[in-house]
């Protein structure tokens, strides 16, 4: 009988081998995401979370519900070692601001935040070749062309973001808001569960302004019209990067068999990484918010009245 450990080899082995005929990598991304097309200024609230419970309760005197929109066309995020140049990003939610000035933010089913996956450099030679530990140098000489060896980095949302402030959203320096995130890495060897973050330890990321964003109004329909004496309001602050050094980033976990490949990940890309020595950039982030211009007339219909409107404006 082989030694345990070469028969660890072999098994993990045998599992990479088959996990190459599951070498289609893509999750939904920012612009391919299921989404609903709205007319007009509705436009950028196609994930607004209008019929969700919390949101059609709201009456309009205790409680005023609003749709945010935030996207970004590109960016950058740093991760311990590793830099990633990485594609759009889309964050919805819903807002239910409260008696006193507080809120609560609301996720649409399919998670708060999409983003394009976006490849890691170097890919999968780069995080862990070369190497003189059996296991890794045997994965090493298997990786001959590019679908073995391209890793994708995705970032998904890891739970319902808090802490939203619109002040900060019109200025510069101050958090806008806090998004709990993980990344998904995908490649052959690296299976379907190889994760840095998770729900339990999420990454998370408190975005601000580098600048203040230019701040526009629109009045416009319930259907997405514009119209200066509409129902509705949309506050506009677009072209305004962002950016956060101040999060931490916990180690890869689930990645290969048994989760065998975590350490070859962590070594290579320099993590758990404490805070301070990770960053994000979102370039030209446009964020939009929509609400009832008066909702205090609707009494006890606000959040009926914005899925009603939100519904009319389907293409």
């Amino acid at each position: 009988m082989r030694p345990a450990s070469a028969r660890l080899r072999a098994g993990l082995l045998a599992t990479c081998t088959a996990l190459t005929a599951l070498a289609t990598i893509g999750p939904a991304s920012a612009d391919a995401a299921s989404t609903t097309r709205l007319s007009g200024d509705w436009a950028p609230f196609s994930r607004c979370p209008v019929d969700d419970p919390a949101m059609l309760a709201a009456d309009g005197r205790t409680d005023i519900v609003q749709c945010i929109a935030s996207h970004s066309a590109s960016g950058t995020i740093k991760l311990g070692n590793t830099n990633v140049i990485t594609g759009a990003s889309d964050l919805q939610v819903g807002v239910v601001q409260h008696t006193g000035g507080t809120n609560s933010l609301v996720a649409p089913a399919g998670g708060a935040l999409i983003a394009d996956s976006a490849d890691i450099p170097g890919g999968l030679l780069g995080l862990m070749c070369p190497n003189d530990v059996p296991v890794i140098g045997d994965i090493c000489r298997q990786i001959t062309n590019g679908t073995l060896n391209r890793v994708t980095a995705t970032v998904e949302s890891a739970g319902t973001p808090t802490d939203f402030n619109l002040t900060a959203g019109a200025t510069s320096g101050q958090p806008i808001i806090a998004i709990p995130i993980r990344i998904h890495l995908q490649n052959p060897f690296l299976g379907n569960s190889c994760y840095i973050g998770s729900a339990a330890h999420p990454i998370v990321l408190r975005p601000q302004n580098v600048t203040a964003p230019t701040l526009g109004i629109q009045r416009f329909d319930g259907n997405g019209t514009p119209n200066t004496a509409g129902d509705m309001n949309r506050l506009s602050l677009v072209n305004a990067s962002q950016t956060d050094t101040t999060f931490a980033v916990p180690g890869a976990s689930g990645c290969g068999l048994a989760g065998l490949l975590d350490w070859a990940v962590n070594l290579k890309t320099g993590l758990p990484s404490a805070a301070g020595k990770n960053s994000v950039v979102l370039n030209s982030a446009s964020t939009y918010l929509a609400g009832l211009h008066a909702p205090g007339t609707v009494v006890p219909d606000n959040g009926k009245l914005l899925s009603q409107y939100w519904h009319s404006a389907a293409q």
